[in-house]
């Protein structure tokens, strides 16, 4: 990985930096790998936009084949599951997979143009609403359905902070307290500016190879992807999700009896054969305090509306029964966004290893990462060893 901030440098430097780094902790040469998949950046201009040239023109061209994909904050997640595929049909032992972004100061805008027919350029024309405002909405239904409190939003704060502290590749490494939280600015009420993940530069890789590869290599007992979920929504689609303005009608059709986000963790659970009891932890898509509680209930670790309980009696944290965020989540890195979804996979990697340091998760052995693209990306992996 490189660590996540404000560099004001090239994606493509930071990408580089990831992949070598990648191909160091696997002990290969860059010309063993015979495939690379770039998960694609919007902001980098046209080299953003065929992310797996990019970086192997950067690294040297070498003949590999090149592979770029694009699923907004799931764009990670795809490549992985892209360099999966290839694996699996035999087109190659060796992928290299690489997301890296050098984002904006402040709120993500839409792209420049008039474009009356797509919904992320409609929902900040018509109704001036960024990426925050829609979080503070999931946050006023969650305190009017459960009962979640500003302190419960707080405390994933204060918690994942605590995990970031400990991090190297964090860019926020200092602990914060539930009175730094509230005395933060509001952004959309009920969220402060510390409820609600920033927008970094960074970048993560991954070496991907077949199991043959891996023993013929020298690793025994790696660490193996079990699943790679890329689910979409079920119509009709009830409850407001980015970047639309409105919400299906279920007067016809009844509405599914799973939601978009808890399908993207059941088909990841379906395909690795397992269920959340056998987690050891997990990696969610934290944009805000209070997503972050969303995403216990999607991935079946509690019923709904018993996320904030499960926060309050210490589940989640670093050395609780089942650590969430054990890297410190987008709270303490910021988006990234076709890097956090690797990133995610990363800290698992490193968390099955044993090799995560302070943040270690003793006995770790199966893990799962969550993440959703904007239009219906779902995006979820499930690593063992």
């Amino acid at each position: 990985m490189h660590p996540w901030g404000k560099w004001g440098r090239s994606f493509v430097e930071y990408g580089t930096k990831a992949a070598r780094a990648a191909l160091a902790d696997a002990g290969l040469d860059w010309c063993a790998v015979r495939s690379v998949v770039g998960a694609d950046t919007v902001r980098g201009g046209y080299p953003g936009y065929v992310a797996g040239a990019t970086f192997a023109r950067a690294l040297g061209w070498q003949g590999a084949r090149v592979t770029s994909v694009y699923a907004a904050c799931a764009s990670g997640a795809q490549a992985i599951g892209t360099a999966r595929a290839q694996i699996l049909s035999g087109l190659a032992d060796v992928v290299l997979v690489v997301g890296a972004d050098a984002a904006p100061k402040g709120f993500f805008a839409p792209a420049g143009g008039d474009r009356p027919d797509d919904p992320d350029w409609l929902r900040f024309r018509l109704l001036g609403a960024t990426n925050p405002a829609y979080f503070g909405l999931y946050a006023r239904r969650r305190m009017a359905l459960y009962g979640d409190t500003a302190d419960d939003f707080a405390q994933v704060k204060v918690k994942n902070a605590a995990a970031g502290a400990v991090n190297p590749y964090a860019r926020y490494r200092k602990p914060v307290t539930a009175q730094e939280v509230a005395a933060s600015a509001v952004v959309a009420d009920p969220l402060r500016l510390l409820d609600i993940c920033a927008t970094s530069d960074g970048a993560a890789a991954l070496v991907l190879t077949s199991m043959d590869f891996a023993r013929r290599h020298g690793a025994a007992d790696p660490v193996r992807i079990r699943a790679v979920s890329t689910a979409t929504p079920q119509y009709p689609r009830t409850v407001l999700d980015l970047p639309d303005i409105a919400t299906d009608s279920a007067a016809a059709v009844p509405e599914p009896a799973t939601g978009f986000r808890a399908s993207i963790a059941r088909t990841a659970y379906e395909e690795a054969g397992i269920g959340p009891e056998d987690l050891s932890l997990a990696e969610v898509y934290d944009l805000s305090t209070a997503l972050e509680l969303e995403w216990y209930e999607d991935l079946g670790l509690c019923g709904a509306g018993e996320g904030a309980g499960l926060l309050r009696d210490g589940v989640t944290a670093l050395g609780g029964r089942l650590p969430v965020n054990a890297s410190g989540g987008l709270s303490s890195f910021g988006e990234a966004v076709p890097a956090q979804a690797i990133a995610q996979v990363c800290e698992l990697t490193w968390q099955l290893r044993g090799a995560a340091g302070g943040r270690q998760v003793p006995g770790a052995r199966v893990g799962m990462t969550a993440n959703q693209g904007l239009f219906g990306h779902g995006s979820a992996v499930v690593a063992v060893r």
